[in-house]
């Protein structure tokens, strides 16, 4: 339940100083999805860059340079290797034959084992199930949007998936996993955050004198490119991997019945992060299905581990 975050300012119309003061008011609000690291990758200087920390985003120092055009982010929620190794967290660094990328991923991956031993990737430290995602568009020899297809349909779990470019070509993997994405066409300004509660609240308090934004669809199995310019290109994965372990596991064919009610296929990767994160809040899977069975919605439940008040005792 991590939260990936960021900013594109594709004319340029932001200065250094605006667009720290952005990225610290998105990160924070992001919090509410991860406070156990945080991480921006950005081109500046001519060259990749990776800030990172054991921390959370309120204790983040952001200092942008004026000629960075695009900021990615990640919060984090641990879940597979110590956020104490900043190495674990994100973004990651990966290297093509066209230079560096980043990447940060919000969900849990299943299959990062075996992929490593069947296709013959190259041992690591990074004990994070993510790291998989870049050893694989490694293993393309290149960054584009079949080389990310080709990632997206070898691994298995729940995923939403950005990437940076040494050219500021921003990439969108779009999983099961929510994610807002919004544009303001006069400014060229793009914005995003894996739900739209928090960058509602995070553009709030950003007070940005500027026209009424445009959400940007994406739907599970898309990839978006958005280059520099701001222009937008797509392209298709198959997605039928994102759910296939858990309907080998525990259910039928595309409906699975719990506490009386009839959960699609979205919830139900959904309901199973839920469960991959609850013990870092003190819970166990089980008291999970035991919140499904008495009535309430994964998204309540998600509020609940979070924080956020739902009455119960």
């Amino acid at each position: 339940m991590c939260c990936l975050f960021g900013i594109m300012d594709t004319q340029g119309i932001l200065s250094g100083k605006q667009k720290s003061r952005m990225l610290s008011i998105l990160a924070t609000e992001c919090e509410a999805r991860g406070t156990d690291a945080t991480g921006i990758a950005y081109n500046g200087g001519g060259k990749l860059r990776i800030y990172k920390r054991p921390w959370p985003a309120r204790f983040m120092r952001f200092r942008i340079p004026e000629d960075v055009r695009v900021i990615m982010g990640h919060t984090r929620l641990t879940t597979q290797g110590s956020e104490k190794r900043n190495y674990n967290n994100h973004p990651f660094e990966g290297h093509t034959r066209e230079g560096a990328f980043a990447l940060a991923h919000n969900g849990v991956l299943h299959n990062d084992r075996s992929l490593r031993k069947n296709q013959k990737l190259p041992h690591t430290r990074i004990e994070t199930d993510s790291y998989v995602a870049v050893q694989l568009i490694e293993q393309k020899k290149a960054l584009h949007l079949d080389s990310l297809k080709y990632m997206a349909e070898a691994v298995e779990g729940s995923f939403n998936f950005t990437v940076l470019d040494e050219r500021d070509n921003l990439y969108i993997v779009k999983g099961d996993n929510p994610l807002c994405l919004v544009h303001f066409p006069k400014t060229g300004l793009y914005l995003y955050a894996s739900t739209k509660e928090i960058l509602g609240k995070a553009m709030q308090k950003m007070h940005l004198p500027m026209e009424k934004p445009v959400e940007i669809e994406a739907n599970s199995g898309d990839i978006l490119q958005i280059d520099k310019a701001g222009a937008v290109a797509r392209g298709q994965f198959d997605d039928t991997r994102l759910y296939r372990r858990w309907y080998e596991d525990w259910t039928s064919w595309p409906y699975f019945h719990l506490g009386g009610k009839k959960h699609n296929r979205g919830e139900k990767a959904y309901i199973q992060e839920l469960k991959s994160v609850a013990g870092a809040f003190g819970y166990t899977p089980e008291m999970i299905d035991q919140l499904l069975n008495e009535g309430f919605l994964p998204e309540e439940i998600e509020e609940f581990l979070y924080g956020e008040e739902m009455g119960l005792c």
